[in-house]
């Protein structure tokens, strides 16, 4: 999932292969911005079939690859 997320983000912040890794701050390193985080949350939602707020969801949850696949497992249930 983590690889997938990692594509989807590649292709919305136009990062090159091997730039973001699992890890990787993606504001504090300013790879993902406002805009970018409405086109990831719609693609997540598209790609795997889950509903998320904006309004609830937390910086924290969406900082990192990881952290955002940790919060897609979350809402499959």
């Amino acid at each position: 999932m983590v690889d997938q997320i990692i594509e989807m983000l590649n292709e919305i912040c136009g990062a090159d292969p091997g730039e973001i890794l699992p890890d990787t701050a993606l504001f504090d390193e300013g790879i993902l911005d406002s805009f970018g985080l409405v086109q990831l949350i719609v693609a997540l939602e598209e790609g795997f079939g889950v509903a998320l707020d904006p309004a609830v969801l937390e910086r924290s949850q969406m900082a990192t690859p990881d952290a955002i696949a940790a919060t897609v497992q979350a809402a499959k249930g």
